[in-house]
């Protein structure tokens, strides 16, 4: 998740242009391992270990590395061994920046040691990275308004999307700064509420194009055009990280959530107290993060 807000800092210090900035995430997408390939390439877990340690991860909010512990399929040794050969991506993403001439390599080395020292990040964080840690660089980055409490469900919220688009998106997406609109003009939206102890609307909002090829990826299919296929596979999306989010809230801190079905909008104005909307770029276009939360 750090080179993802690298990407943020480095886009709002003007060095690069958004257009550099998805085409550095572009060749990011085509050069990074994870960790399950990285397993099978050593010869310590099967394809079907990983793709069963994949399928956990739709249910449980864990790492393939902690899930595959809890498994016996790794040691704890092995899953060091793995993140340590796994070349950190911040490394990679700017040394991309670097060979496509968007930036030198003293603008690299500057730019990154004010990241870290704005954010308080230390080297090892960028592999053996916690929730907590990913926490305050989600606090630092989105200063929300509202109390304390209202705060912390945003943070955990979105601690959990950007790692649920990790797992089942990808790790070629940039989040932007936050924005505050009390109507916003939607093109293809799946909205799903959540109630319970404290109450929310969240969404995901898109053109067709960046549908298609987000579905695309979750579903591990290649659609072709714009279709009920596309629509549920990103409902099931939203589903899937809404009742995460219900499990976690439930576990850490006992708050009871439902959640309501998944409901498709188009082409209307949405209307809502208190709502923010994040702008995700990917390389095959953005994504609106679309989402209110109110205490009750």
């Amino acid at each position: 998740m750090y080179t993802q807000f690298f990407g943020n800092f480095i886009l709002n210090k003007g060095v690069i242009t958004p257009e550099q900035l998805i085409d550095a995430i572009s060749y990011q997408k085509a050069t990074h391992l994870k960790l399950g390939t990285l397993a099978i390439h050593y010869g310590y877990m099967t394809a079907s270990e990983v793709e069963s340690i994949h399928i956990m991860q739709t249910h449980v909010d864990k790492r393939f590395g902690e899930l595959a512990i809890e498994q016996g399929y790794l040691t704890p040794e092995q899953v060091n061994e793995l993140l340590t050969s796994q070349k950190p991506n911040y490394l990679l993403f700017g040394q991309i920046l670097i060979d496509r001439k968007y930036i030198t390599n003293a603008q690299f080395e500057e730019l990154l040691a004010e990241y870290q020292a704005q954010f308080k990040i230390q080297d090892i964080d960028f592999i053996h990275a916690t929730q907590d840690k990913y926490s305050d660089l989600i606090t630092s980055f989105y200063n929300f308004p509202g109390t304390e409490e209202q705060k912390e469900k945003f943070v955990n919220y979105l601690n959990l999307f950007f790692s649920n688009l990790l797992r089942f998106i990808g790790e070629d997406f940039t989040p932007l700064h936050a924005a505050a609109f009390p109507e916003y003009p939607i093109n293809f939206c799946v909205s799903q509420d959540i109630t319970g102890s404290f109450s929310a609307t969240t969404a995901l909002d898109m053109n067709h194009a960046t549908a298609i090829a987000f579905a695309s990826r979750y579903a591990d299919e290649s659609f072709e055009e714009f279709d009920e296929y596309v629509s549920a596979s990103i409902e099931d999306f939203l589903n899937l990280h809404n009742g995460l989010f219900t499990v976690n809230m439930s576990n850490d801190f006992d708050i009871e959530l439902s959640l309501n079905p998944p409901e498709i909008k188009q082409e209307r104005i949405l209307t809502y107290p208190s709502m923010y909307f994040i702008p995700i770029i990917f390389p095959f276009g953005t994504m609106n993060l679309i989402f209110t939360i109110e205490l009750t």
